[in-house]
């Protein structure tokens, strides 16, 4: 009997956002000192910021601990290295987390940044936490409505009956240089998974190509029907993602031929990406069948354009969008010292289908019965098979 192939273990890469705007602060952002059956208790902000024309980005903190239990904070030495060289695990007990001589052997990696006050020389002050609880805690009292922000975290992604959601965790809020609206921005950089069948069709409205990906993300212990699932385990999530078609359509069929197309079957290759956030209103085709009557009335008495009153009909909470629209491939550097050198953050081949490892297939070796379809297997459509990708963008 052959013995199976064992699946090769996956790497997450790179997840960030980066948001500049200003700051939407409501009596909604902060909800402090929420106290759970389980004696837990945290702080949370879910923070929008307007990245300018309509795009307001949400993005959220939160942190906590057990006030009966011996809590732990987790972080890196910033000189104790490991045999690979990289920076040892280290563990800080809550009571001493704002123990200055113990914070100065920590990586500044290990931190949340916050700097949104200015000193008496309007140089912006930068505090420091270990835990997203103080962090929360601070920007409660000194983040006001209409700064103008730079955030930067990581973007995680999660399952619940089939769909996945995608969370932004903000790990830096600071004032931003910024002044011009037009500067204003919301990226994000995502290490992507692509194998034959993942260039969709093209969006005529929003001149985009529907790119049907994976990314991967770690999962640790899962609450299930009210108990915690040990999977502790990087797993593969599919996303759509869009690609920005380029006023030159040459542009973007040369790029989606050498770094998005897969030639082989059964091989995946993994892509890190750049591109922007676009969150807000869908756009919704509203006719005037639309508009109710009362509404109508209205743009008869004077109080609203036509168009102004079709923008509000488009706008509801079913209807936001919530957009990754890929813009280009990401730059990497490889090597070290003299040898270093910029490079196309891109491996062909990297994995194999057998080796997506998907969140059902995790819980069901966890223990936990779930109806696990196959995700390797996706319906092939008939625009991933052609090679002309230029026709494809100009004929479909």
């Amino acid at each position: 009997m052959a013995k199976s192939k064992e699946r090769k273990a996956l790497k997450k890469g790179k997840a960030a956002f980066t948001l500049i705007g200003k700051a939407k602060v409501t009596d909604k952002t902060f909800n402090l000192d929420n106290s759970y059956d389980s004696g837990w208790t945290d702080n949370q902000m879910y923070l929008g910021v307007d990245c300018g024309n309509g795009n307001m980005v949400y993005g959220e903190m939160r942190g906590g601990f057990f006030p009966d239990d011996d809590n732990i904070l987790r972080g890196f030495s910033k000189d104790d290295k490991d045999d690979d060289g990289k920076s040892k695990q280290v563990e800080i007990a809550w009571e001493d987390r704002f123990d200055e001589e113990l914070l100065d052997t920590i990586a500044d990696t290990s931190f949340i940044t916050v700097g949104v006050e200015k000193d008496v020389k309007g140089k912006t002050v930068y505090k420091k936490f270990l835990s997203a609880y103080d962090a929360v805690e601070y920007l409660n009292d000194h983040l006001e409505d209409g700064m103008i922000v730079n955030v930067k975290g990581n973007i995680g992604y999660s399952e619940y009956e089939d769909n996945v959601t995608v969370k932004k965790e903000i790990t830096s809020i600071v004032l931003s240089k910024v002044e011009d609206e037009a500067d204003f921005k919301a990226t994000f950089t995502q290490t992507i998974l692509l194998n034959f069948d993942s260039i969709g069709k093209k969006d005529p409205e929003k001149n985009t190509m529907a790119l049907n990906a994976y990314v991967v993300d770690y999962v640790g212990k899962p609450k299930i029907d009210g108990k915690k699932v040990e999977i502790k385990k990087n797993v593969t999530y599919p996303k759509t993602f869009e690609v920005a078609i380029n006023e030159n359509p040459e542009i973007t069929a040369k790029m989606l031929q050498k770094f998005f197309k897969v030639k082989k079957k059964g091989s995946i290759n993994v892509l890190t990406v750049m591109g922007n956030l676009i969150e807000g209103a869908a756009i919704v085709n509203i006719t005037d069948d639309d508009i109710p009557d009362d509404i109508k009335e209205l743009i008869e008495m004077g109080l609203y354009s036509e168009e102004e009153a079709k923008a509000k009909c488009a706008v509801g909470g079913n209807n936001r969008e919530r957009r990754m629209v890929i813009l280009k491939p990401d730059i990497t550097y490889v090597g070290q010292d003299d040898e270093r050198k910029p490079t196309v953050a891109f491996e062909e081949g990297k994995y194999e289908d057998s080796d997506l490892y998907f969140y059902a297939q995790a819980l069901n070796d966890a223990g936990v019965e779930v109806d696990d379809t196959d995700n390797n297997e996706t319906e092939s459509d008939e625009v991933s098979e052609e090679d002309d990708l230029l026709a494809m963008l100009d004929n479909m």
